[in-house]
């Protein structure tokens, strides 16, 4: 079986991603074994792969090139027959023929080229982020770490855009110099050596134009910059929002997000005042040639007189040279921008690899699954060893706990074991297959049971024993679709326990031959965990015989496990068994007899679950409410509503087109069950992401208009108009000039002529450089007003927004949509309005030399604006659907990058490339038509415009004796040129059509509903309030959002100042929501909470939420300094901070860093251990210190020793503070003043611990299953 797997991919593979000369195998071999001798190029591969298909669009440009000549060759002819009274009619219809002929032949041509150049494009884009993907699932975290997810799904859609970008126009490369050597060559051939003065000015303007190209690029570079870091700062806001809700810290985040922003825009602006300097040198360049030209040639000799035929077919010519003389410098500005890209990707490509090999999966000492002799392992080539000298055997089979504290490399050993470390030195072997339980649970988006099967064969009868053992049948029951259901990004919708279980689940069910178990009982509850322990883990569980490496915190399972391994500051400080250890009495004895005391140790007893225990199992599996992780509907039947809707999220990540007018659910897929009748669909927990359809409103343009300014606006239309006026004059003027009787073989006054002709060429060109200017600052102050009010209102967001949009999709309006509104739109508006204006002007010309053409132009331009309309309608849906298949492949790399080391650890690393080259096709289904509907559009477009030029010259030849040469020539020449511009109008619609979308985006998302103010004037509650500290809930209720049932019902309680309170409560009590409501992230739904005296409903959220101090249960740090993670506003002085670091006992660790307070945190914090995080937080509450402190506790995650400082800190710290503690282990709460215990969101006893112990009532019977009654 797993033969033919292979066999299909590689052919897979090769035909959709056409890899570096064949499948991903031999490309990494490739890429391999270069390495020694010489840097891999990446180009030469791409070449190898994609140059042969690519040469074929060549072949076709270069006919297209040369056909290109004919027809001013046919212009000079027909004015030939124009000025030959004699010539017969037929002759005359022949040549109008002939031009006809010629166009159209042209314009299939063009098109065949195009068809190959972008399919090269797609094809390059296809393979580039599948190269970018696969690299992803092997390089080593050092090489993560110096990218970070941001940056390298960046590469994947940013740079292998710029690919596709190029490739269309990449043949300009030497067709532009052909075109530009045939041009001079013909009009050589008219005008003679005078020519040599119109190519020196060419000449001239080349390097001007790479100056330019070249000082763009510089801009572009820095302003790349400052996008990724403003994305990557976005990417931590949007992940940590709630935190920086509950710290109140929105406006230091907001600032240095606009920081950035101004940066960017500055730049923005730099490479503006550029822009419109190249297209003032492009639109002036073909005029200065002309005129150069003829103006050397009139005052050479005076027998050189410029007629209508000479005037004309060399200024046809000279219009055929514009386009290859604006495009060669494009063009080169594109490779150099690509030549970034190349350079970036390359980078990505040539990070080191984990090494396949630091891990010996063959050979081992008999009897042994795990060896490790002498072995050191760092993070990273350059950074110190985290673990040294580690000497490690494990027999087959055999149960091996590693204890040790917060940060001593527990984790880290997991990761060496599993290769994910470098190993600097020593010998590791691993014999077998391997499963991995993360200590922060990886959930993938997709269906329960998928998670669990993780690729592997259903097998029913061993799926129903995994989940019996880990718990989860319980779960299962609550949740709608059972195990079909669908679970959001990053596990969304399950809660802490639950993510763990699945993530354990998914262990057992792979039935491996070792196991390596991070911490996975630490965020279950403990009762659950001996569950777990006993029917998992432990001597007798489902895993007996197999080889098992237990991180844990939990000292009660000790005495069962066969080896102790004590870790200490990344060495092994000793191990044995229980006995041993103990008899040795060194460090672990210690440590155990701190601690024994806290939890209950039953040794031998097996745990048989008593009635009610079995209730609370059940209780606790139907958590899917995290604590404070995420707000979700507690009770049962909301439960089950919340979760029905849940399972509705269509499979392919929740995005499906829909009709905005109608909100019709295309992909809705029927739950498994549906007992209740389903209410609105708009109740999904991730909302489907809408595809708009039908036209854009003029309303959005109008939106776009207003952020640039109606007067600015005004203005540039009225600069168009005179720069168009201005280029008609000239022409018209030359048109004159030719028609000027020749005396005695020289025509007069050719000064005068010259002189007129060449102020209004430059006043035109003038024009245009005050156009390009004014539009650009124009698309700027919109840039910069459009992003502020979305940064501000997704600052005033309420929480509700956060748990049901992905933050990929807003993410998607700050780089995406941010980015078409800064670099995409304003081109797309010069383009449109340029092209506009051309083909009116011509159309005024041809009508005012030949009047019969008003005739044809109705039918033309109905014929054009159905062509028009047909292909934009299409268009935009095909690039709506594009961008809606696009962002799954993007959601999918970032779940893969945060997920590598487990896929990797379970051998899926092939499947997982799978499934992205499956989302890719998707993907292509929809750009490829795209591009096909491009060229329907240009053939039908040219094709009106070859009529205009038919029709320009039919009416000529009718018309011939009555017309001069000089207007024949005027307006044919007009013709030949209106096919460019119209073909360009029509896409200059279509692209600002689709990309004025991104206003619309925008929009939808700057007028979400906000949370109440931040503050309100003349309500801030006096300076030192709360002073007292007293809570009173007033009969308050709660829910989390419209439409769910109440969380908290009817609550009456009151705290006095300074009591210590802890809140108990079964797993959806509420007692997270408690927390909730007093910070307003859950608003009333009746009743209010008073906090000394005040109703918290009338202050500002800034007011209220600045002077109560929370430890949260999920540590979120965001990168940047230590010193920033602790105070964003710059308020404390540095003996605050190092004080609080001091009474956090995080003083020794940042003393020993070089960089002390200024010690750079990774993003999310990954270069802390989790415990140290939980410590930082901590810091966080001793620097704020008001008289309320709130303790959702998260003590799961840390073991003991620093739970005891934590909970000491606290005493210690907040002695005379009110303390609300939510309470996991009711050994922390046994001492405090009173303890509530909630069920199902409402009190129900509230009292001294003794007294409720004394009661024997629900507190009761919790400690009894903790073993503390």
């Amino acid at each position: 079986m797993q033969r033919k797997e292979d066999v299909t991919y590689v052919k897979k593979s090769n035909n959709v991603l056409n890899h570096v000369g064949d499948g991903p195998e031999e490309a990494e071999v490739l890429i391999r074994d270069k390495k020694h001798n010489r840097k891999p190029s990446f180009l030469k591969a791409l070449l190898r792969t994609f140059g042969a298909y690519f040469l074929i669009g060549s072949f076709f440009k270069l006919i297209q090139d040369l056909l290109a000549f004919v027809n001013p060759q046919l212009l000079s002819a027909l004015i030939g027959f124009i000025k030959n009274k004699d010539a017969p009619a037929w002759w005359g219809f022949l040549i109008a023929a002939l031009m006809f002929i010629c166009a159209v032949l042209q314009t299939l041509m063009l098109h065949q080229h195009f068809q190959y150049s972008f399919v090269t494009g797609m094809r390059l884009r296809t393979g580039i982020t599948g190269v970018i993907y696969r690299k992803s699932l092997v390089i080593t975290n050092s090489a993560k770490r110096s990218s970070t997810v941001g940056e390298i799904v960046n590469l994947m859609s940013v740079d292998a855009q710029r690919f596709m970008d190029l490739v269309a126009f990449l043949n300009m490369l030497w067709s532009a110099p052909l075109q530009i050597f045939l041009a001079l060559y013909f009009l050589w051939q008219t005008l003679g050596p005078s020519v040599l003065a119109g190519v020196a000015v060419m000449v001239l303007l080349i390097p001007f134009n790479a100056a330019i190209a070249m000082k763009t690029r510089a801009f572009q570079v820095e302003q790349m910059r400052y996008k990724d870091s403003r994305i990557k700062l976005m990417n931590e806001i949007l992940g940590g929002i709630k935190v920086l809700k509950l710290y109140a810290w929105e406006p230091s985040f907001s600032e240095k997000v606009l920081e950035i922003r101004k940066n960017e825009l500055r730049v923005l602006k730099k490479s503006a005042y550029l822009n419109s300097l190249s297209s003032f040198a492009w639109i002036s360049a073909p005029f200065l040639v002309a005129l150069t030209t003829f103006a050397v040639y009139v005052s050479v000799d005076e027998k050189n007189i410029l007629d209508a035929e000479k005037a004309f077919v060399s200024l046809s010519l000279f219009n055929i040279l514009k386009f290859p003389l604006s495009m060669l410098p494009q063009v080169i500005s594109y490779i150099v921008q690509t030549s970034v890209s190349l350079k970036r990707i390359q980078q990505f490509l040539s990070h080191d690899e984990l090494d396949p090999n630091s891990v010996e999966t063959k050979v081992i000492a008999p009897g042994n699954a795990i060896s490790v002799a002498n072995a050191s392992f760092s993070w990273g080539k350059e950074l110190k060893p985290s673990l040294k000298d580690i000497n490690l055997l494990v027999p087959t089979g055999a149960l091996v706990a590693v204890v040790g504290h917060v940060g001593c490399g527990k984790s880290s050993l997991m990761s060496a074991l599993l290769g994910e470390m470098e190993k600097l030195e020593g010998e590791v072997a691993v014999k077998g297959s391997v499963a991995y339980v993360p200590q922060q649970a990886w959930i993938q988006n997709a269906t329960l049971k998928d998670n669990i099967l993780f690729g592997q064969a259903p097998n029913e009868q061993k799926y129903q024993n995994v989940l019996e053992a880990c718990a989860l049948k319980t779960d299962l029951e609550v949740l709608p679709g059972g195990d079909q259901t669908e679970i959001g990004e990053k596990g969304i919708n399950l809660s802490g326990g639950q993510r763990q279980r699945v993530s354990l689940a998914r262990a057992v069910y792979s039935n491996s031959d070792i196991y390596l178990l991070d911490d996975p009982l630490s965020a279950v509850d403990s009762h659950v965990a001996r569950h777990i322990f006993d029917k998992v883990i432990g001597p007798d569980g489902v895993l007996k015989g197999k080889t098992r490496i237990l991180v844990t915190h939990g000292i009660s399972f000790l005495p069962q496990v066969d080896h102790i391994v004590v870790l200490g500051d990344g060495k092994i400080s000793e191990m044995g068994s229980y006995q041993d250890l103990l008899k040795q009495n060194k460090a672990f004895a210690e440590f155990l007899r701190n601690y024994a005391l806290d939890e209950d140790i039953r040794e031998d007893e097996p745990t048989v679950l008593e009635e009610e225990e079995e209730v609370l199992l059940a209780e606790d599996t139907l958590s899917i409410h995290t604590d404070l992780a995420d707000n979700e509907p507690v009770t049962n039947e909301a439960r089950k509503q919340f979760l029905r809707q849940l399972s509705v999220i269509s499979s392919e990540g929740g995005e499906c087109p829909n009709k905005m007018s109608t909100k019709r659910r295309v992909c809705e897929k029927k739950p498994a069950e549906s007992p209740l009748p389903r209410r609105n669909p708009n109740e999904k927990l991730i909302q489907a992401e809408t595809a708009e359809t039908g036209t854009v409103k003029l309303t959005v343009f109008w939106q776009y208009m207003k952020a640039v300014g109606p007067v600015i606006c005004f203005v540039i239309c009225f600069l168009y108009c005179c720069q168009n006026a201005a280029a008609i004059g000239a022409n018209v003027w030359l048109s004159d000039w030719t028609n000027e009787p020749v005396i005695n073989g020289t025509q007069h006054n050719t000064a005068m002529r010259i002189g007129v002709y060449a102020a209004l060429g430059l006043l035109q060109g003038l024009i245009v450089l005050i156009t390009s200017f004014t539009l650009a600052m124009g698309g700027i102050k919109a840039a910069r007003s459009l992003h502020a009010a979305l940064l501000e209102n997704k600052f005033h967001t309420p929480q509700s927004f956060y748990d049901t949009t992905p933050t990929g999709r807003i993410i998607n309006r700050f780089s995406k949509d941010i980015y078409v509104i800064d670099e995409v739109i304003p081109p797309s508006i010069l383009m449109f309005l340029g092209t506009f204006f051309t083909s009116l002007s011509t159309m005024i010309v041809i009508i005012a030399s030949t009047p019969l053409f008003a005739v044809v132009i109705v039918p033309l331009a109905i014929v054009y604006f159905f062509v028009q309309r047909f292909y934009v309608a299409t268009s935009r849906q095909l690039k709506r659907l594009e961008s809606v298949s696009r962002s799954p492949i993007y959601s999918h790399f970032s779940e893969t990058v945060s997920g590598t080391s487990v896929i990797r650890a379970y051998g899926r690393v092939k499947s997982f490339i799978d499934i992205s080259d499956q989302k890719i096709d998707e993907n292509q289904k929809s750009h490829y038509p795209g591009i096909v509907s491009n060229r329907w559009l240009g053939i039908r477009v040219e094709f009106v415009g070859n009529c205009i030029v038919l029709f320009a010259a039919l009416f000529a030849v009718i018309g011939k004796n009555s017309l001069n040469p000089g207007l024949v020539g005027l307006s044919v020449s007009y013709a030949l040129q209106v096919t460019l511009s119209l073909n360009f109008m029509v896409r200059a619609t279509s692209e600002l059509e689709t990309n004025i979308v991104a206003v619309e985006r925008i929009k939808e998302y700057s007028e979400t509903e906000t949370e109440a103010p931040w503050a309100i004037e003349g309500k801030s509650p006096p300076q030192d309030w709360p002073s007292k500290g007293e809570v009173e809930f007033v009969n308050y209720s709660a829910r989390y959002r419209k439409g769910l049932d109440l969380v908290l019902k009817g609550l009456n309680l009151q705290v006095h100042g300074g009591e210590k309170i802890g809140i108990v409560g079964r797993t959806g009590a509420g007692k997270s929501s408690m927390t909730l409501c007093l910070f307003r992230i859950l608003e009333a739904a009746k009743g209010e909470i008073k906090i000394d005296g005040v109703k918290i409903a009338e202050i500002g959220l800034h007011d209220l939420r600045s002077r109560l101090t929370i430890i949260p249960q999920d540590p979120v740090l965001f990168s940047g300094t230590l010193r920033m993670n602790l105070d964003p506003f710059n308020k404390y002085s540095d003996e605050e901070i190092w004080k609080a670091l001091e009474l956090s006992h995080l003083k020794t660790f940042v003393s020993s860093q070089p960089s002390m307070l200024e010690y750079e945190c990774s993003e999310g914090g990954e270069n802390l251990s989790v415990g140290q995080r939980q410590l930082v937080c901590l810091a966080r509450a001793l620097l704020r210190k008001t008289r309320i402190l709130i303790l959702d506790e998260a003590t799961a995650a840390i073991d003991l020793e620093t739970d005891g400082l934590i909970q000491m800190t606290i005493r210690t710290q907040f002695e005379d503070c009110t303390v609300l503690t939510i309470a996991h282990r009711l050994n922390t709460i046994m001492d405090y003043t009173r303890v509530l215990v909630l069920d199902n969101g409402t009190v129900a006893e509230f009292d001294t611990p003794a007294n409720l112990i004394a009661s024997k009532g629900i507190f009761y019977s919790m400690a009894k299953d903790a073993g503390l009654a």
